[in-house]
């Protein structure tokens, strides 16, 4: 099996959340940043679950910049075979999912994996329009993945139950919890990530196309207000007048 898996760099979620520029760009200052869980724990350890049951190669695609690169490395220390990173400073979804399909044309996945969402921006956009673009079907939410020669079977969760779905590959499928168990480095695995090929390329695909015009933080939550329970005129009136949730 010859599978691509897509990874991105988020905020841990510890991370403080501010803003500079006027409220137009992230203040990373102080932040550490690491892999995108959806995409380190159940993408990437379910296409190396795959390859160690059927044979194969793993490669893991990035687009970004240089610094990038240490999550990449993870990557490598945790399975993947190799490592590609489109090197492109920044990018709206559009931009990273059109880098990803240019790479992905000239080569033959039998399938393409995404984490469900990234938790910084939560926008489940990329695996969509990774499968537009290349003209695949896609299956979203995936929480459990079994294959039989090109056939893939399929389940993710949908309102109020289950769907069992079979597709032919190649195919693009985002990963949801469930699909796969984490997997933490071991020490022989970070040393062969040392030498494991990771090959930077020229972003080839489309430019950005949304820009951040501002970001607004939420306001912070408020204390709980204790109201006698004798008093629901009271309590009424501020559900009413302040919550306004009546």
């Amino acid at each position: 099996m010859n599978l691509l898996v897509c990874i991105s760099k988020t905020p841990d979620t510890t991370s403080k959340i501010s803003f500079k520029s006027d409220a137009t760009e992230y203040n990373s200052d102080g932040v550490t940043f690491i892999m995108n869980p959806y995409d380190e724990w159940y993408a990437l350890v379910k296409a190396i679950e795959l390859v160690e049951q059927n044979g194969g190669n793993v490669t893991v695609i990035n687009v970004g910049p240089a610094s990038n690169d240490i999550i990449i490395r993870k990557a490598l220390a945790i399975g993947a075979n190799d490592a590609i990173r489109v090197d492109l400073e920044n990018g709206d979804a559009f931009a990273i999912a059109s880098n990803i399909a240019a790479h992905a044309k000239s080569k033959s996945y039998d399938a393409i994996f995404t984490g469900k969402e990234t938790i910084d921006y939560n926008g489940s956009e990329v695996g969509a329009m990774i499968a537009e673009l290349l003209d695949l079907p896609y299956v979203s939410y995936a929480n459990d993945l079994t294959t039989s020669g090109n056939i893939s079977k399929i389940t993710r969760e949908i309102e109020g139950g289950m769907e069992i779905c079979e597709v032919e590959g190649p195919f693009v499928l985002s990963a949801a919890k469930g699909l796969a168990e984490q997997r933490i480095p071991n020490m022989k695995g970070i040393m062969m990530a040392k030498s494991k090929p990771l090959n930077v390329v020229a972003a080839t695909g489309d430019a950005l196309r949304v820009k951040t015009e501002k970001f607004i933080v939420p306001p912070g939550k408020t204390g709980v207000k204790l109201i006698d329970p004798e008093n629901m005129d009271e309590l009424v009136r501020l559900l009413h007048e302040e919550s306004k949730v009546i």
